[in-house]
């Protein structure tokens, strides 16, 4: 089982190693001098939307996969392969979730023609002279 957490760590360690990108631009402004207000509040409930429907599809899919490697990793335990089937039972029906709350809000936006998810992700990036 120390074998399953220690993969286990050095894996989400991993991920989060690659997922979250620094800035490798040290003569540039990464923090801008000024602040602008928000003056769209539909803009910001918008993003606020998607990155939830985002963060927990991939929260799902990680835990997916770690019932899989911890499956993998059990060894024939009785024990250790229903906790395995536990953890993708419960990443599979947060999967449906987060893809019938997507499905929900895509009728909602087709059927009374409003844009709540579809404006549109607009990825920041830092602009080099």
């Amino acid at each position: 089982m120390n074998i399953a957490k220690s993969i286990t760590g050095s894996f989400i360690a991993s991920v989060l190693t690659y997922a979250v990108p620094a800035a490798a631009f040290a003569q540039t402004e990464v923090v801008p001098g000024t602040i602008r207000p928000i003056n769209n509040a539909v803009n910001v409930v918008r993003g606020i939307i998607q990155f939830i429907l985002v963060a927990a599809f991939v929260a799902a899919f990680v835990f997916l996969l770690i019932g899989g490697i911890r499956w993998i990793l059990a060894g024939g335990d009785e024990k250790a392969v229903a906790g395995a089937r536990g953890t993708i039972t419960a990443a599979l029906i947060g999967l449906v979730i987060v893809l019938v709350a997507y499905a929900i809000i895509r009728l909602v936006e087709i059927f009374f023609n409003v844009n709540i998810i579809t404006g549109g992700i607009t990825i920041p990036n830092i602009n080099t002279p």
